[in-house]
């Protein structure tokens, strides 16, 4: 059944893993809370991506926090991920309001208890005494500024929007990004088109290295690339710009799926592509698998670093107590934005949301 009061103690935005996380915690605490989910559905964002999408960590390091999956083995696929992320909102019965998109947040003096937080949606205005924002880093689409140069004749599009080789008309296509997406994206694509794959590759993971080592690999990433050792605060600001490395696809089996590799996109001549200064054959199609940006412009007075992303160390935001965040990038390490790390960081978060309540309880009850 779905609450619709207009004041929480906690208002969770985001229904994906980081917000389904930070309510499985709260849960377990007993607080009171409402996660707001701007999809009809829980999971339909995964629903929407391209059909052959996998999860590039293995099954057995995919879970959120009480709900391990039923198999072990593999890679989930997007549907798989998307069902599981239903049947886990719905196990815990986590009070998630559906079709609710959030267009504002401001700190606000809030009735009955002092300083709080006004959220603007479009299911009205509510109240919070804290939030939690848990829409991830991968809310609007990434584009450079120069795609606008290109010729009106190529077709441009976002890897978010694609979804198949056959959605994708006849002709060459040029993938700008050589990060995971755009790896996978261009091997797809080139059994049925000319292909060139512009960009610096990430790291690659070897096949083997994970198979025989897997589990020493996750231990590593998950206990020792944190923002609590030497080695991880290293990592972190390079993580965070370039992203995580190639796991299960390398830059050899794309090249020997005939995509030609091309330096990074630079600018635009003439409506055609450069790749630091090397010429692009004209494309007919451009697909930008160049990320996201976290989109949080609608948060009043949060403050962000140069990339767009929150300063809030561990997810705390100091100078606007109350507000929180769960799954940015290397929030604690680098499995933070993944199923099988967001936990760790929505528990961290939730520990100083029952604080406050504690605190606030113990000063309401004092004669």
């Amino acid at each position: 059944m779905v609450d619709y009061r207009t004041h929480y103690s906690t208002i969770v935005i985001g229904a994906g893993q980081a917000g389904l996380a930070t309510g499985y915690h709260l849960t377990e605490r007993g607080e009171d809370f409402v996660i707001l989910n701007a999809e009809a559905r829980v999971g339909d964002e995964w629903r929407r991506r391209w059909d052959s999408l996998q999860l590039f960590t293995p099954t057995r390091h995919s879970s959120l926090p009480g709900l391990p999956h039923q198999k072990s083995r593999g890679f989930l696929s997007k549907d798989e991920i998307a069902d599981y992320l239903e049947r886990y909102a719905t196990k815990f019965e986590l009070p998630v309001r559906p079709g609710v998109t959030v267009t504002g947040l401001s700190a606000s003096e809030v009735a009955h208890s002092g300083q709080g937080f006004t959220v603007t949606t479009s299911a009205g205005v509510l109240t919070a005494d804290s939030v939690v924002v848990a829409t991830g880093a991968t809310t609007a689409p990434a584009v450079p500024g120069f795609a606008s140069e290109l010729d009106a004749v190529i077709r441009q599009l976002h890897s978010s929007e694609y979804r198949n080789p056959d959605s994708v008309p006849p002709g060459s296509v040029l993938v700008v990004g050589a990060g995971t997406s755009g790896a996978e994206i261009a091997l797809e694509l080139a059994a049925s088109h000319p292909v060139f794959l512009a960009g610096r590759p990430t790291p690659h993971i070897p096949d083997a290295l994970l198979a025989v080592a897997g589990e020493l690999y996750w231990a590593f990433i998950y206990r020792v690339l944190t923002i609590a050792t030497p080695i991880g605060r290293k990592v972190g600001p390079k993580f965070r710009s370039r992203g995580g490395p190639l796991i299960r696809i390398s830059m050899k089996q794309v090249q020997a799926a005939g995509v030609t590799l091309l330096p990074r996109l630079t600018i635009v001549e003439g409506g055609a592509p450069t790749a630091e200064g090397v010429s692009v054959p004209r494309p007919s199609t451009v697909i930008w698998a160049t990320g996201f940006r976290p989109g949080l412009e609608w948060i009043e007075g949060v403050p962000l670093d140069a990339g767009g992303l929150p300063d809030a160390p561990r997810g705390v935001v100091a100078s606007m107590p109350g507000l929180f965040f769960v799954g940015m990038p290397f929030q604690f390490g680098l499995t933070s934005q993944l199923l099988g790390g967001v936990g760790r960081d929505a528990e961290y978060v939730v520990e100083r949301i029952a604080e406050a309540t504690r605190h606030k309880t113990m000063a309401n009850v004092q004669p």
